[in-house]
């Protein structure tokens, strides 16, 4: 019977050692008011800091009554089990979401920042484009004046060409006239001499 209890309350004893050593996590301080941390699990003990509601702490070994906890700046110490709950306070939650708010916000105005930059290049890449679009077609016309100069003015250059081939005959046919009549003139002298001579031979 003896050795049975023995069993028994070895079997309890490492119930109680297994569901004080679990592993570390997240839990916080619940309630609206401040609570001790003490250097051991009992009201006797000296406390080493006041956690307020919200405070997150870190189980080392949880007890039904008192919890061995690590604070954010890495105090250790003991805390009323009953104080301690593993969901998040609303409080806590709600500063998170502020900041998470906060955070999207500014996101959101980086953003629109980045729009209107991308807007502006768009602006100017639309202007660049329509300049361009400008220029293609006042180099079309260039090219089509161009082409059309080149063409009045070799025309011109024929025309010029026959005109100094006109000019050139021109000067060549009046030439021939003028050697024609002074030849026509010099045949008709030397008929009238000739004539004159008969007669004088004649009337000798």
């Amino acid at each position: 019977m003896r050795k049975m209890l023995k069993i028994l309350a070895s079997i309890c004893l490492l119930g109680l050692v297994w569901a004080g050593t679990l592993v570390a996590q997240d839990i916080y301080v619940t309630g609206i008011t401040k609570i001790t941390m003490r250097t051991g699990p009992g009201v006797e003990h000296k406390i080493v800091a006041m956690l307020t509601s919200g405070s997150k702490l870190e189980t080392i070994e949880y007890q039904r009554d008192w919890s061995h906890v690590k604070t954010w700046d890495n105090k250790t110490g003991w805390v009323l089990s009953r104080f301690l709950t593993e969901k998040v306070p609303q409080t806590l939650l709600v500063k998170q979401l502020q900041n998470e708010n906060k955070d999207l916000m500014a996101a959101l105005e980086q953003a629109e920042g980045k729009k209107q930059t991308l807007a502006e290049k768009n602006e100017f890449l639309t202007d660049i484009e329509e300049k361009y679009k400008k220029l293609e077609q006042a180099s079309a016309d260039f090219l089509k004046l161009n082409a059309s100069y080149k063409e009045l003015a070799k025309l011109s250059q024929d025309q010029k060409d026959q005109i100094l081939i006109l000019e050139k005959n021109m000067n060549n046919e009046e030439k021939l006239w003028f050697l024609s009549g002074a030849g026509v003139f010099i045949v008709g002298l030397i008929i009238g001499l000739s004539t004159r001579k008969k007669k004088r031979s004649s009337l000798l």
